[in-house]
Formats: structure tokens, sequence, C-alpha cells
């Protein structure tokens, strides 16, 4: 088990690093309100909007994550020259994280999701995006500036939201890049299974993903429930083929499964007491992960810290970040989301 003072230590040690974090970029909006009668027209809530706000997204939220938790970060990916692209820009500076390595496109609109909150509850969520797939140019641009973060980097994290910014030919970049020196990579899946990722150090899907990539769901029916025989058979499919040091399925009300390609597996319980919202859970676990990683920690000393990072959010509405006083007291006990 995870000491306070050892947690102190590696959380201390944090601000040490710089990670890069390389994939999907989105934009959050939330629009909050108020829902007290049906539409007229259809057999829906009307919302009246009292606020909107807007958060980093996607590889974005996992780069906020990092940010949050105190060490330097960079982010690679995508967005439009628009409004949006603007706003997220704007976010991730004032968020210190170094956004000179996201590629603006013209005529691209950036991703967003938009979500309609009312009375805590969300009403719906409706998403914009499109084709990311860039020219030649745009690659080679794209690919040089991946290189010169990864150079200087503690870690790195690929983060995949299906989008099409996580290509064969950046993945390729960053392993070779990498591959001279002891540097943790994490991947975060979503559906893009085809990716070869020998050679990374953590792969953290939850459970809908790990079954999809395993091939034992498709999405057209309810997923399969973790059994102790069935995380096994799913754990050996995807350390066969990702061939992570460190896979970590995230399970949600039930906690994590902790599969390293040495030592023993093990379920470790979840650490939230109330959940509020999903949203980034996942980008939230293999930020702490990675980050535990790069500064020492032991996979297991790395799991519970995501852990109790995955804790922290869902206890909060909307996607969100934990900070290191959070996390030290969650571990210690204290926090307020903490079994």
């Amino acid at each position: 088990m995870l000491s306070v003072s050892r947690a102190k230590e590696l959380l201390a040690s944090f601000t040490d690093l710089r990670l890069v974090v390389v994939g999907d970029l989105m934009l959050d909006r939330y629009l909050y309100g108020s829902a007290d009668r049906i539409s007229p027209e259809a057999p829906v809530p009307v919302v009246r909007v009292l606020r909107e706000t807007c958060v980093p997204g996607g590889a974005a939220n996992v780069a906020a994550n990092v940010a949050a938790l105190g060490a330097r970060v960079d982010v690679a990916g995508i967005s439009g020259d628009d409004a949006d692209g603007a706003r997220l820009a704007e976010l991730l500076q004032r968020l210190k994280i170094d956004d000179s390595g996201v590629l603006r496109r013209d005529r691209l609109s950036t991703i967003v999701k938009t979500r309609i909150m009312a009375d805590r509850q969300q009403v719906v969520r409706v998403d914009r995006d499109e084709s990311l797939a860039l020219d030649p140019e745009e690659t080679r641009r794209f690919l040089d500036g991946i290189r010169d973060r990864v150079r200087c980097a503690d870690g790195v994290i690929l983060e995949d939201y299906g989008k099409g910014t996580l290509t064969q030919d950046v993945v390729d970049t960053v392993l070779l890049e990498i591959r001279p020196k002891p540097v943790p990579v994490g991947f975060d899946p979503r559906d893009n299974h085809e990716l070869c990722l020998k050679g990374i150090t953590l792969a953290t899907p939850n459970w809908r993903e790990a079954l999809s990539a395993a091939g034992c769901h498709d999405g057209t029916r309810p997923a399969e429930e973790p059994t102790a025989e069935c995380l096994d058979r799913v754990a050996d499919c995807l350390m066969e083929k990702w061939a992570p040091r460190l896979l970590i399925m995230t399970l949600g009300s039930q906690g994590i499964y902790l599969a390293p390609r040495e030592g023993p597996r093990q379920l470790i319980p979840t650490r939230a007491r109330e959940v509020f919202d999903v949203s980034g859970a996942g980008d939230t676990v293999v930020a702490a992960c990675l980050l535990a990683l790069a500064a020492g920690a032991t996979d297991v000393e790395a799991a519970e810290i995501g852990n109790h990072a995955a804790g922290i959010v869902v206890g909060k509405l909307g996607t969100a970040v934990c900070s290191p006083a959070e996390l030290a007291d969650s571990i210690a006990g204290r926090g307020t989301n903490v079994i």
C-alpha cells in the first residue's frame, strides 16, 4: 500500500518533470441551467441556460491534468484556425501549457463537445468534429514538431480519441525518438485498434475499450461483466497485442485492474464515494500514472496514485483535474470523495 510519506515524495518530484501529450485536441463547452418544464414541441426538457464555460478536452484535458499536478507540459495536436481554436489556445496558455506544437489548419473546425447540464444532470451532448487528415507537408511539420518536443521530455502520453491525430507515423516518431532513453510512454486508447505500439510503458483502457481492443466486444451489445476470469483473458490479449510494461484497466465503480508484465495482477478498489461526472476520468488516470512512473514510482504505486486521482475528479461536475494537495489528502484518507 502506498504510504503518505512516499506519496508526498513522489508528488513533490512532479515539479521537476516535463511531459509531452500527443493526441486529439478538443474544446469542452458546458451550458449550465435549470429545467422545470417539458417542451410543447417534443417530449424533451426545456433548459434555461444560466452560464457557459469552456475547458480543454481530449488530449488537451490530459495536458491540463499534468499541469495541475505540477509538471511542465507540451501538447501536440491539431486544431482549426477558428474562434474555438483560439479559445482552446487561450485556455492552454492560461494553464502555462506550451501549445507551440499545435498545428492550426485553415478550413478546419476545432473539435467541440457541448454538454447541456440541467440541475447537475447532463441532458444531452452535442459533438462537432471532422476528419483531421493532414497533407504530406502538414504531416512533415507536425512530426518535426513532435520530435523537437519529445527529445527534451521526461515522459510522453499518446492520447487517442479516434479523431485521426494518432496515426502510425505519429506513434513511430515518438517511439523512435525516445528509444535511446528510459522515458516512459503512456497510451490511452479509443477505437484505433490497428496501431502497432510495441515499446510503450503503460496502457490505460477503460473496460469497454479493453474488450473492444481484445476483440471481445463490438459495441452492439452490453459489455461483458469484468469477472476475474474475463479480466485475465482480456489482459492476456492486450499484453500480447500492445506489449506494455504495465496495463491498467479502469473499471468504473469496481476500481482498476493492474496487470504488470512481471509480477502479480490485482484489482484495486475504487477510491470514489460519490460519482457526479465521469467525463475525462481516463485522462486523469493516464496523466497521474505516467507522471508517477516518470518520477520513479513502482507499477503499484503509480496505479494507486492514478486510482486516487480518478476518485477525486469523478466527484466533480464536468471535465476536471485534481491538484497535488487533493491527491495527498485522498491518500491520507482526508479526501471528501474517498472510501
